[in-house]
C-alpha cells in the first residue's frame, strides 16, 4: 500500500531528539528523509551503547532515514546543501539559536528563495523574548513550564520518565508540517513554521493553568488523578497489583450484573449524577475504601496507600 507522504523529500538539519522525532514520523509516513549530520555526528549517537553498540535513542529516532555528513563551513558542502534545498519539499532544523543564520542561511532567506518549501524551525523558547537566544533541555522545560510541579508525589517534584518535552515538540512540529503540506496542495505556497519546546509544554499544561486560575491549583498525588476518583493503583489482598480507573470499570461491571461488584454503591461514590464526580473527588479516601471487599478476576483488592 502506498504511504501518504511518498514522493515528499525532506531535508533535515537535525540533532538530539525533537527534530529527529519530526523527521522520523515523516519517514514513517513514506517521505524520503535525508538527515544532515555535522562531521562529528549527531551527539545523540553517544547517549549510550545499549543497542549492540549503538544509542537506543538514535536508532529509535532515525530509522528509515538516509544520512549525509555536511560541514556548512565548507564551500563544497554548502553547494550540496543548497542543491538539496532546491529539490526539497520540507526542511527541518533545530540547530542552536542563531546558528543557521551565522552559517549564511537565515531561515527567512531560505523561504524567500524557495517559496514552495515548508520550513520548520524548532527552538527552546521561540524567536523573541529574553530567552530566545538560550539553549533548552528537556528537564529545564519540564521545570520551567510547571510540569515537574504536578508530577510525582508530595515530597518533591519529579521528572517525567521519558523525554516528554522533546518528543511532544517533535510531534507538534510533525502536525504543523502536515497542515502546511495540505495548504500547499491548494495554494502552492510553502510555510515558515516556528515551534518551541516551551510553547509545546505551555499547551500541555493548559488544564493545570486553568485549574489554578479558577481557584484549585493542582498538587502532586502520585499515580492518582487530580480530577477523577477512585483512580490509580490498588493492591490486591493476594499482593497482585492492579491499576485502573475503577469508577468506570465498577459501573460497567454492575451494568453487566457481575455479582462480585454489583453491591459497590455508596453515598460517597454514587450521589445524583450531576454531583457524582465532584463528590468522589472531595471524598477520595472514603470512596476508595468502598472497593476493599470487592472481587475482580478472582482477586480481593484494597486501595494502595
Amino acid at each position: 500500500m502506498k504511504k501518504p507522504l511518498e514522493g515528499i523529500l525532506v531535508v533535515s538539519l537535525e540533532q538530539a531528539v525533537a527534530a529527529p522525532m519530526t523527521g522520523r514520523r515523516l519517514a514513517d509516513a513514506g517521505a524520503r528523509v535525508i538527515k544532515l549530520e555535522r562531521p562529528e555526528g549527531d551527539f545523540a549517537r553517544g547517549y549510550d551503547q545499549l543497542a549492540k553498540g549503538q544509542s537506543v535513542y538514535f536508532i529509535w529516532l532515525n530509522r528509515g532515514k538516509e544520512s549525509v555528513v555536511v560541514d556548512l563551513a565548507n564551500a563544497d558542502d554548502k553547494r550540496l546543501f543548497e542543491a538539496l534545498l532546491a529539490k526539497a519539499d520540507v526542511f527541518v532544523q533545530n540547530l542552536k539559536p542563531g546558528a543557521l543564520a551565522k552559517l549564511g542561511y537565515p531561515i527567512e532567506d531560505i523561504c524567500a528563495r524557495h517559496p514552495r518549501l515548508v520550513a520548520c524551525s524548532i527552538s527552546g523558547y521561540g524567536d523573541s523574548g529574553p530567552y530566545a537566544d538560550r539553549k533548552a533541555y528537556d528537564l529545564l522545560i519540564q521545570a520551567e513550564s510547571g510540569l515537574a510541579s504536578v508530577t510525582g508525589s508530595a515530597p518533591e517534584p519529579a521528572r517525567v520518565g521519558v523525554s516528554i518535552v522533546d518528543v511532544s515538540t517533535g510531534l507538534h512540529a510533525y502536525e504543523a508540517i502536515l497542515e502546511a503540506l495540505l495548504r500547499r496542495a491548494t495554494t502552492g505556497k510553502g510555510a515558515d513554521i516556528r515551534i518551541s519546546m516551551f510553547d509545546t509544554m505551555a499547551e500541555l499544561m493548559s488544564v493545570p493553568l486553568l485549574q489554578g486560575i479558577h481557584g484549585a491549583p493542582p498538587h502532586r498525588i502520585g499515580l492518582s488523578h487530580i480530577s477523577l476518583a477512585p483512580y490509580g493503583v490498588f493492591t490486591t489482598r493476594d499482593s497482585v497489583p492492579m491499576a485502573g480507573a475503577l469508577h468506570e470499570s465498577v459501573r460497567a461491571a454492575r451494568a453487566r450484573k457481575r455479582p462480585a461488584l454489583r453491591h459497590l454503591s455508596c453515598a460517597h461514590c454514587e450521589p445524583p449524577r450531576d454531583r457524582r464526580a465532584r463528590r468522589r473527588m472531595v471524598r477520595r479516601a472514603r470512596c476508595g475504601a468502598c472497593y476493599r471487599e470487592a472481587r475482580c478476576g478472582g482477586h480481593r483488592f484494597r486501595p494502595r496507600e
